[in-house]
């Protein structure tokens, strides 16, 4: 069957494979580097399209011919700056409707990739930037492998979106690193939140031969390339233990990973884990057709399409909010003002001032916790130059540019000013009672509340025109999510620079009606709420919490002990104040609060176990209902889907979409679950408890 890749990827971006001779030191011999490079700046990183891929194999052709003539002794690749190749191009994926087309992309990056070691001369891999997925691959096919200092991205992120590495990734991992390390980047990192490694880490696990600094890193990499070609330098790798006891002990152990993270609900972990495992015996073409089978299946499986939906949300509609007014209107900000001085609002004055590069101002009640919190951002500044992230000049200037008052008046200059105060709207009324009396009029006024109502908090000014919400996620600089709340009277102008703002502060936005805890925590608040009466009603903690392996990062009960068991509870009394005939205030958890519990879980000989004293609260109530861990899940998401479509009629957002963006980026839901809704209508749950789909059948398929 030919395949038209043009056809399937018309938007593919393809990159170039330039070559050029360089005459390696010492009289080595001429080696032909390779650069990828899709001509466009370094925001944009390359990828891996069929038609890229396929022209890399021709540039790979033409050098074997070179090398065959003697005219090069060696053949390196490397990236535009910061990008080496960011992965597969997943544009066209939705288009891919057949197994034999799917099998036909595998079967690609497998033909390509392998002329590396077919050449006749050594490949060399000269990683200079991101290197995931396929970019990863393509390193890994080459005979030797270096990598920069400040590489800060290397990851196989393939199971994070519901496939596997499908490029060589499962048998080239495992067989020069260990089944150990293998499992630990195939497996284990992409389902904790695709967690990414840097270039020292990637040293030192043995995916690279040499690390080199970032100053000189080409230069140094040729270098060592030519005393590799004249045998003046030997590359030595450990031996790999073949013990088959020893091996399905690493393959035994991702399973128990892939199941507390999936529940079985996502088949990706599990192929790519039986792809590692026959690593161990078999040769590389067999690797390679076992590589084959599993990524073309798993393309055209459900839980494939929603990581490719939930990876386009991320992608493309976080970067062009729905709703959000012309950017025109946007104000310029060159100061910003933070009412509070604590942790939350020193979170975002060292974001501002790091994002901004502008004056931030903080105040509090009393110089001791104004000092604080000057005294924090300055300390993170320090932490980031020690770890080599931020230079000293950079941070002397940021420090700069942070001062602290007990006065508003240094706001009387800024143009944007955001609270971050006691979550009770008496303060945050008089707070912007005072905030007004001192700033301009066309001074944006943003609340970062969690729950309350925009327009009642605007109420009494005399410009509530100007107030918006801006409720960040913590921790601050680890969350993508901004939602942005228009009240009843905010006006495109604040909206737009509240939009402006959050883009240059790096964050994903959604625009929120103002409604009780707008998206995330009204869902979350009802995902807790219904969980609460599972549990006060007899189900024990932990037999809850298993039932929701694979949706959220972490299990319910043991994300409240994170997030705080005294902020849910004040989430869902605001819910339940709001929405009486849905959600439930447990008076176990008001229970949990009153004896200062931090956490539902404590550790016991290496394992989380539920708090004796917290399970003795729940305990002493009486059991009406105890259900399986199967029945908590569906129980749980029917309410879910009835709280979704309830906020969709209701114009909190403009579509699914929006919700799923929300949940992904601000409670980390999975990718490969699409988020919410596809997981809702995939499991027909949808359509029983609101009597449709959220989506169009396939809709996961098509770009957001």
């Amino acid at each position: 069957m030919s395949i038209d890749f043009a056809a399937i990827f018309p938007d593919e971006v393809v990159a170039n494979s330039i070559v050029r001779d360089v005459e390696l030191p010492d009289e080595a011999g001429t080696l032909a580097l390779i650069t990828l490079d899709n001509g466009l700046d370094h925001t944009k990183p390359t990828t891996l399209g069929p038609q890229t891929v396929a022209r890399l194999g021709e540039t790979l052709d033409a050098l074997k011919t070179r090398a065959e003539a003697g005219e090069i002794v060696g053949v390196g690749i490397t990236g535009k700056p910061f990008i080496f190749a960011a992965g597969a191009d997943l544009s066209g994926i939705g288009a891919v409707t057949e197994l034999e087309q799917a099998r036909a992309i595998a079967e690609l990056g497998h033909r390509v990739f392998a002329k590396f070691g077919e050449l006749g001369v050594p490949s060399f891999a000269f990683v200079n930037g991101i290197a995931l997925g396929g970019g990863l691959e393509i390193a890994l096919n080459c005979d030797y492998r270096t990598v920069s200092g400040d590489v800060g991205m290397i990851a196989f992120p393939e199971v994070f979106l519901g496939i596997l590495p499908g490029w060589g990734g499962t048998w080239l991992t495992p067989n020069l690193v260990g089944p150990e390390k293998a499992v630990t980047l195939v497996v284990e990192n992409p389902l904790s939140q695709n967690r990414m490694i840097n270039g020292k880490k990637a040293h030192q696990l043995g995916l690279f031969d040499e690390l080199f600094e970032p100053a000189d890193f080409l230069m140094r990499s040729l270098r060592w390339a030519a005393d590799v070609i004249a045998d003046r330098t030997v590359v030595e790798r450990p031996q790999i233990d073949r013990d088959e006891k020893t091996w399905e002990a690493a393959i035994a152990k991702g399973r128990a990973v892939a199941d507390a993270r999936t529940g079985g609900y996502s088949p990706a972990p599990y192929r790519a884990l039986d792809c590692l495992s026959a690593a161990r015996t078999n040769d590389k073409k067999a690797g390679f057709q076992a590589e084959e089978e599993g990524l073309s299946e798993l393309l055209m499986g459900e839980e494939a399409r929603a990581g490719l939906y939930a990876f386009d949300l991320v992608q493309r509609r976080a970067k062009r909010p729905a709703g959000a007014p012309d950017k025109a209107l946007a104000r310029k900000v060159t100061k910003v003002g933070i009412v509070g001085a604590g942790l939350m609002a020193s979170q975002l004055a060292l974001l501002f001032v790091r994002r901004l590069k502008v004056p931030v101002v903080m105040t509090d009640l009393d110089q001791g916790r104004v000092d604080k919190g000057v005294a924090y951002v300055h300390a993170e500044l320090d932490k980031l130059v020690a770890k080599g992230r931020l230079n000293t000049d950079k941070a002397n200037r940021y420090k700069a540019l942070i001062t602290g008052s007990t006065s508003k008046e240094g706001f009387s200059d800024a143009q944007f000013v955001i609270e971050a105060v006691f979550e009770e709207m008496s303060v945050k009324k008089q707070v912007w009672s005072e905030v007004e009396a001192v700033v301009n009029e066309e001074c944006i006024l943003a609340t970062n509340t969690s729950s309350l109502s925009i327009t009642e908090m605007a109420s009494e000014l005399k410009h509530p025109e100007r107030v918006v919400g801006f409720h960040f996620f913590n921790p601050v600089a680890v969350m993508p999510l901004l939602e942005i709340i228009s009240g009843e009277k905010t006006d495109d102008a604040a909206l737009a620079t509240a939009f402006a703002t959050g883009k240059k502060l790096g964050k994903s936005m959604i625009l929120v009606k103002d409604s009780p805890s707008f998206v995330v925590n009204r869902l979350l608040g009802r995902f807790m709420s219904d969980m609460a009466r599972i549990v006060d009603a007899g189900t024990p903690i932990d037999v809850a919490d298993a039932g929701f392996a694979g949706v959220a990062p972490m299990p319910p009960f043991q994300l409240m002990g994170l997030v705080g068991p005294a902020i849910a509870l004040h989430n869902n009394e605001t819910l339940a104040k709001a929405f009486p005939e849905r959600f439930y205030v447990s008076e176990n958890l008001r229970k949990v609060v009153e004896a200062k519990k931090a956490a539902f879980y404590v550790e016991k000989d290496g394992a989380q176990v539920v708090d004796p004293e917290i399970a003795a609260i729940y305990d002493a109530g009486e059991k009406t209902e105890v259900l399986t861990a199967e029945q908590v899940r569906e129980k749980v998401l029917s309410g879910l889907a009835e709280e979704a479509r309830l906020m969709l009629e209701e114009g909190v957002v403009a579509a699914p979409m929006d919700l799923d963006l929300g949940m992904i980026t601000g409670a980390g839901f999975q990718f490969w679950n699409g988020g919410l809704t596809p997981l809702l209508d995939r499991s027909g749950i949808a359509e029983k408890v609101t009597g449709a789909r959220f989506l169009p059948s396939g809709a996961a398929n098509v770009p957001a």
